[in-house]
């Protein structure tokens, strides 16, 4: 019975060790720097869940790897307005495709599901009440350059 109890404890240590640990929302987005005129601004998040906890697959922006699907995690890109889409891989391929305007924010949420081998990481538009709310108990990750 005490192995069991150390294991579930040891688990859930380990399991920590793979959320995000950077600066909140709150405190990270009082430090984004403001939008370009000809740009808007692309939130992609993961809330924290036990499903899939060691995965963080690379987010791509219209091909270009930009970050990666943290648990417990965010970051943000800005980019030019027109159309979009954001994909994720494990083993196999889910993107979601948007318009984006000039000075207009867009939160694409990914979520864990259930895999024949590994567990599929699906992106998707969230509204922004729904973003913002999810984002207040989340880390900043940091994104990759946009090239």
């Amino acid at each position: 019975m005490k192995l069991m109890k150390f294991a579930a404890i040891g688990l859930a240590l380990a399991l920590t060790g793979c959320a995000a640990t950077g600066p909140k929302f709150a405190e990270a987005e009082s430090a984004a720097p403001a939008l370009k005129a000809d740009q808007g601004r692309v939130y992609f998040y993961r809330n924290a869940s036990m499903l899939g906890a060691a995965l963080k697959p690379a987010i791509q922006l219209d091909g270009i790897e930009v970050g990666n699907s943290h648990q417990g995690g965010y970051f943000y890109v800005d980019t030019y307005a027109g159309s979009h889409v954001a994909q994720t891989s494990t083993e196999t391929t889910n993107k979601v495709s948007f318009v984006l305007d000039k000075g207009e924010t867009k939160y694409v949420k990914t979520s864990v599901s259930m895999g024949l081998m590994v567990g599929h990481v699906v992106p998707e538009l969230v509204g922004a009440d729904q973003a913002r709310k999810d984002l207040s108990e989340l880390s900043y990750t940091g994104a990759k350059a946009a090239k």
